[in-house]
């Protein structure tokens, strides 16, 4: 009775079910997956191939040009949504601002919005007839219609405002949430200063928030190496596979093309270490133990 209560008293109980769970729908699988990377053949016989997979990818123009791509959303939009969210979320911390509420709002309900909604919205404002041409067009910006569907170049562009419009203000919530933690007696020395507005944001404001900009950059790293939504309902990968991540690359040789689940679970990994790289090296960069 006394191990029992014991048992109990230590909060093992608490945890079992979670880690059971954890090990039957994450680890397992895992663990089920590294070994299919090792395998080729369709689905329902399926044999040991090695590092045949692996090597596939050296010569598969395909993966380079989706690990180009995937490459190309995380350098260009992440920096760009991260120093919005950052600026936006100094604007609306302002006691003074009138609204801010109703501001916060409207910025953060891009994220909870159907995806097919936003991108059926996307593809409709960005057509070569739609809203945002229109508005070029009357202002003189452009000579004519910017095929934001169809040319490389801009479906990319429209992919990262996309994105960047859909999760700014999910960020912008974390860093507000940072800054109101920050003791205000440090930005009141600051006025006896003479400080600016610029020089307590570089020098108070950054500093304490490098805790929360290291978190919200590995997550954006890991959602954006992870991008398959916005792709797969706006371009579908195209024009020519000029818009396709690995994510919709997995998606495409599992269920598209003719199913390699064993190529697809090696592609898979191939984030996995990514990801494990790219957070190693910004927890490094960040200063974290």
């Amino acid at each position: 009775m006394n191990r029992k209560k014991s048992w109990f008293a230590n909060g093992n109980f608490f945890i079992t079910l979670p880690v059971l769970l954890i090990t039957l729908l994450v680890f397992i699988p895992m663990v089920s997956a590294l070994i299919t990377s090792f395998q080729s053949g369709p689905p329902t016989n399926m044999t040991f191939n090695g590092f045949g997979n692996f090597q596939r990818m050296l010569t598969d123009s395909t993966f380079k040009k989706a690990l180009v791509n995937t490459f190309t959303y995380l350098i260009v939009q992440v920096p760009i949504m991260l120093f919005l969210a950052l600026v936006l979320s100094n604007i609306l911390n302002d006691k003074k601002m009138k609204f801010k509420g109703l501001f916060r709002t409207a910025l953060f309900l891009p994220c909870i919005t159907s995806l097919v909604s936003y991108s059926l919205i996307m593809k409709s404002l960005f057509s070569v007839n739609g809203l945002v041409n229109q508005m070029l067009l009357n202002m003189h910006l452009v000579d004519t219609p910017i095929q934001w569907l169809t040319d490389p170049f801009w479906a990319k562009v429209l992919i990262i405002i996309s994105i960047t419009w859909r999760w700014t203000g999910y960020n912008m919530i974390f860093f507000i949430s940072g800054m109101q933690n920050i003791d205000p007696s440090m930005y009141e020395a600051a006025d006896i200063d003479g400080a600016s507005g610029m020089q307590k944001f570089f020098k108070i404001t950054i500093p304490n928030l490098k805790p929360i900009i290291l978190f919200t950059t590995i997550t954006s790293t890991i959602g954006t190496l992870q991008l398959f939504d916005e792709v797969q309902n706006i371009t579908q990968g195209g024009p020519a596979n000029a818009t396709t991540t690995l994510s919709q690359y997995i998606y495409n040789l599992s269920y598209k093309f003719t199913p390699n689940f064993g190529y697809a679970a090696a592609v898979s990994f191939v984030i996995v270490v990514l990801i494990v790289i790219l957070s190693l090296i910004q927890t490094k960069v960040g200063g974290q133990d």
